[in-house]
């Protein structure tokens, strides 16, 4: 296996990540963090092991494999173990000190996972890693931007065959086994990672006609019913009916990051209401890329979205008609759904180079959700869209 820490060509950028990791480790309060998710690790490591990584602030991170991942030979900070016990025995040994406020990472490992490691350092301060590291991977490097830029073509590329693969009397599942299937010969590498254990999805969801007003678990605007009961999510495979939209927001997944993209076809015909909503979608993106500027409180956004659409008379619809959602973006990188979360009562402000999916969306009741959703980067002068694809409601 080839471990990308250890290629001379990317030192410098897992510096960048290291600096900013530690950074937030002093915002935390935090002397040491022990990592072992796989999120977490592909972000310092540009790659996934069994195993831990030890971060501290004044001293070179070292990486603890556990087989079947193995060491590579003569490679300086990387150790073959068995088992984490053994971990703070090598640091006594190696000069390391047992930190006093170490940082475990509560939201991404299982309870037995997080008591094991906290009793590799008792009677000390247990830190929340997970959010230490949340808080670090919110704002992106120049290499993790152009890596959500490639996203955004190949998805674009996809997406620009989906009227291609539609025929007549296709249920929504069938449509998005093709458009999976498009994906994935365009190198979408088939799985969608997100944060938590309970939000779990396939490769996205397209939602047809009045599915788009059935609830989810999760806090989607619309969630669609699903086509069994253990994944109630997306399609839910009736046929797809003239004077219904269609909405996809699939996958963009290529190289360990994702970009997040939704564009709005319909059959046949589609009511001026629908219209006029899928409209004021593309006009509320367009003033927010305006706004975004860094600095701008992230809840401007949000009240400034719904300000424009209960102008134009369409709040009931607005994220929602039977179900709302309560926020109107996200950010995005390795995991769908990262920090920061674009709603009212999120006054953090904008910062350079965070990278953000808006979505402001619509219900409308008997024909099913429009609206747009692209991905951006936060800029000097606004919003850099990542996912440039024509944004019109467009004939299947």
């Amino acid at each position: 296996m080839i471990y990308p820490f250890l290629l001379p060509d990317m030192k410098a950028e897992f510096k960048l990540r290291l600096e900013k990791v530690r950074n937030a480790m002093a915002e935390g309060d935090c002397d040491a963090l022990l990592i072992s998710s796989t999120t977490n690790l592909f972000y310092l490591s540009g790659c996934v092991f069994r195993g831990y990584l030890l971060v501290m602030p004044e001293r070179e991170p070292v990486w603890f494999m556990v087989p079947p991942s193995v060491a590579p030979e003569n490679a300086p900070d990387v150790f073959n173990i068995h088992k984490p016990e053994v971990i703070p025995a090598w640091m006594e040994q190696h000069g390391y000190p047992i930190p006093s406020k170490p940082g475990l990472e509560f939201d991404d490992l299982l309870y037995s996972e997080v008591e094991r490691l906290k009793s590799l350092f008792p009677g000390r301060e247990i830190k929340n890693a997970s959010k230490i590291m949340r808080q670090a991977r919110m704002v992106k490097t120049e290499y993790e931007i152009a890596k959500i830029r490639e996203d955004g073509m190949h998805q674009a590329r996809a997406y620009s065959q989906v009227s291609s693969c539609f025929q007549p009397g296709m249920t929504d599942l069938e449509l998005q086994i093709e458009v999976e299937r498009i994906l994935r010969l365009e190198g979408c590498l088939g799985y969608l990672r997100a944060a938590g254990s309970r939000m779990e999805l396939n490769l996205g969801s397209v939602i047809s006609g009045e599915n788009a007003d059935v609830a989810s678990p999760y806090d989607f605007a619309m969630g669609g019913g699903g086509v069994d009961p253990s994944l109630p999510v997306g399609a839910n495979g009736k046929t797809i009916k003239p004077g219904t939209s269609v909405m996809l927001d699939m996958n963009g997944g290529f190289n360990g990051y994702q970009s997040d993209m939704t564009r709005t076809w319909y059959l046949e015909s589609i009511s001026e209401q629908a219209r006029k909503a899928h409209e004021c979608s593309r006009a509320i993106l367009r003033e927010l890329e305006k706004i975004a500027l860094p600095g701008t409180p992230i809840s401007t956004l949000y009240k400034r979205a719904v300000e424009m659409a209960e102008a134009e008379g369409l709040q009931d619809y607005f994220m929602g008609h039977v179900n709302k959602a309560k926020f109107i973006g996200h950010g995005i990188g390795i995991e769908l759904n990262e920090q920061p979360v674009v709603m009212e009562r999120n006054h953090q402000p904008l910062q350079k180079n965070m990278t953000i999916a808006l979505e402001p969306k619509f219900v409308i009741p008997h024909v099913g959700a429009v609206g747009v959703e692209n991905t951006y980067r936060v800029g000097d002068n606004g919003l850099e869209n990542l996912t440039v694809f024509p944004e019109e409601l467009q004939e299947l």
